[in-house]
C-alpha cells in the first residue's frame, strides 16, 4: 500500500492548488435561449421551470465571439488560425463554451499556463457557474 501514497504525491489532482482554479466551476450554458422582447420574457418567466438558467439572448453572442477572438488575436500559429475560424463559425454561446479548452491550449502553448488562465477567466464570466464543491470530498 505504500507505493500508492507515493504515486498520489507525484500526480496531484490540480496544478493550481486548492481554491485557485479559474475554470472548474464553469458549466455550459443552457440550450434554451432567453427571449429578447419584454412580452416574451414575461411569458418565459411564467412558463419556464428555471428561467434563470437560460442562456443569454442570441443578440449577445456576437460580442462574446469578439472577446474569444481577442483572446487568441496575438497568437500566430496554424492552430490559432483554425481556432479563429471555428470561433467565427460558432452560432451559439454553447458552441463557444466548447471552444474554451482550445483557447486555453493554444494560448498556453504560445505563452504560458498563467497567461492562458488569465484569458480564460475573462471568457468564463459569460458562462454560468456552480457552487464550489465541499472540501470534505477530498478526504
Amino acid at each position: 500500500m505504500r507505493p500508492l501514497n507515493i504515486l498520489s504525491r507525484w500526480h496531484p489532482r490540480s496544478t493550481l492548488g486548492p481554491g485557485n482554479s479559474t475554470h472548474l466551476g464553469v458549466q455550459p450554458p443552457s440550450l434554451r435561449q432567453a427571449p429578447e422582447s419584454a412580452w416574451h420574457r414575461v411569458l418565459f418567466w411564467l412558463l419556464a421551470p428555471a428561467p434563470g438558467q437560460a442562456a443569454p439572448p442570441m443578440n449577445r453572442v456576437p460580442g462574446i465571439r469578439v472577446e474569444f477572438m481577442r483572446a487568441v488575436a496575438d497568437v500566430d500559429s496554424e492552430e490559432a488560425d483554425q481556432l479563429r475560424d471555428r470561433i467565427a463559425l460558432a452560432r451559439s454561446l454553447r458552441e463557444l463554451w466548447h471552444l474554451r479548452t482550445e483557447v486555453f491550449r493554444v494560448v498556453g502553448l504560445a505563452y504560458s499556463q498563467r497567461e492562458a488562465e488569465g484569458r480564460l477567466s475573462l471568457l468564463n464570466r459569460h458562462f454560468p457557474t456552480r457552487a464550489p464543491r465541499s472540501q470534505f470530498g477530498s478526504l
